[in-house]
């Protein structure tokens, strides 16, 4: 194996699946507003918003446009045939019940339905409604999170528990052997993190090392997924910025899954915004009360949760957004376009998004000396507009 080059950038493993194509799911109690938040957010009749526990059975899934000036500023230069954003795909997963962990209520369908997902978008009732029953008979969302935090935790025990039973299988053993001697370090590890569930702590806020995130990801824990706590608030509340219960939800999550964010937002008037005809009818309706949907800083905070960034192609036929995990190199973003572009790679002619709106064309970045050639080694960096070349005559 060559030396690695002096200075070279060691690219890192990040906690979950490697791919692109990554998937966030709506999850939270029932009644808390998950399946109207889903139709609002993607625009579309799925789901299943009924005033009772478990309305929601079969996760429902839509794709939503990832909100993005950059794309509408490139297809204003370019003025293509063809427009293409970047689009993240949503799940609506059935509402938890406490015990679900033990398969009670549609438990065993809320936590595989987690599994199959990302990322989570949790949402968190904070508004007083007598003609919208909550399933514990009263709004209090620390209890909630409590409930969620609890039944996710304590099935990644049991998941826990039974990835530690197959590597002592092993251990047992005995032997100085290179594969006992890496299970009896994963066995340690994995005691750890049912250490770490015991005491009521997420794994996804835990600070962990290359080599401990290759275990960690082969037991798809489901608080390893990173997570966005979205609160629910009335229109009346979301408008005025104030509510009686985001103080000590905040002290919630501070405690419980530090660093993660926060978004109040208003499912009732998200769910009016979406039912306009029209964006001039919506920006009207925003200037009348004074204030903005949250849809697209929640759409936005969860692709930098999953380490989502966005690369760009660009010409006369078309523009596109392309979504890949940070980190790609030149070659798997070309992948990303098309499997033959990877395996037949040569190099990327890159610009920055930055240089080409001071430069206004590809020509003009070129004169200046900002058009750049990188190969195979190249990180992919947000913004890059790219042109692969690749052998047997492919290019894009």
């Amino acid at each position: 194996m060559p030396p690695k080059k002096k200075g070279a950038q060691e690219k890192p493993i990040l906690l979950g699946r490697p791919g692109n194509n990554l998937k966030s799911g709506i999850v939270g109690l029932a009644n808390v507003g998950k399946s109207t938040f889903f139709q609002a957010i993607t625009r579309s009749p799925l789901g299943n918003p009924a005033n009772y526990p478990f309305a929601t059975i079969d996760p429902e899934e839509a794709r939503v446009i990832v909100p993005s000036p950059r794309f509408n500023k490139l297809c204003e230069l370019y003025k293509p045939k063809s427009e293409v954003p970047a689009y993240m795909t949503i799940y609506d997963i059935a509402g938890l019940t406490k015990g679900a962990h033990a398969g009670e209520g549609l438990g065993n369908n809320f936590l595989a339905n987690i599994r199959a997902v990302d990322a989570i978008f949790q949402v968190v009732r904070a508004f007083d409604d007598a003609d919208i029953i909550h399933i514990n008979d009263e709004v209090n969302p620390t209890a909630d999170l409590d409930i969620i935090l609890d039944e996710l935790r304590l099935k990644d025990i049991e998941f826990a528990t039974k990835h530690l039973e197959g590597v002592e299988k092993i251990t047992k053993r005995g032997g100085q052997s290179l594969e006992v001697k890496q299970k009896k370090e994963e066995a340690e590890l994995v005691k750890k993190i049912i250490g770490l569930l015991e005491d009521r702590q997420r794994i996804a806020n835990q600070v962990w090392t290359t080599k401990e995130v290759e275990v960690i990801n082969q037991m798809f824990l489901l608080t390893a997924k990173p997570c966005i706590y979205l609160i629910n608030l009335s229109e009346k509340d979301y408008v005025r910025k104030k509510n009686k219960h985001l103080l000590k939800i905040k002290e919630w999550v501070d405690k419980n899954s530090p660093g993660d964010l926060i978004i109040p937002v208003s499912v009732s008037l998200e769910e009016k915004l979406a039912g306009m005809g029209s964006d001039e009818e919506r920006d009207a309706y925003c200037k009348e009360i004074g204030a903005t949907s949250a849809l697209p800083k929640i759409i936005v905070a969860m692709r930098q949760k999953l380490d989502l960034i966005s690369f760009f192609t660009g010409g006369p036929d078309e523009v596109r957004e392309w979504t890949i995990r940070r980190w790609f190199t030149a070659p798997q973003a070309a992948g990303t376009i098309h499997t033959d572009l990877e395996r037949t790679f040569i190099l990327a002619q890159v610009i920055k998004y930055d240089d080409l709106i001071e430069y206004k064309d590809e020509a003009s970045v070129k004169a200046a000396g900002k058009l750049m050639q990188k190969g195979k080694d190249y990180f992919v960096e947000d913004g890059d507009i790219i042109f692969i070349k690749a052998g047997e005559g492919k290019a894009r």
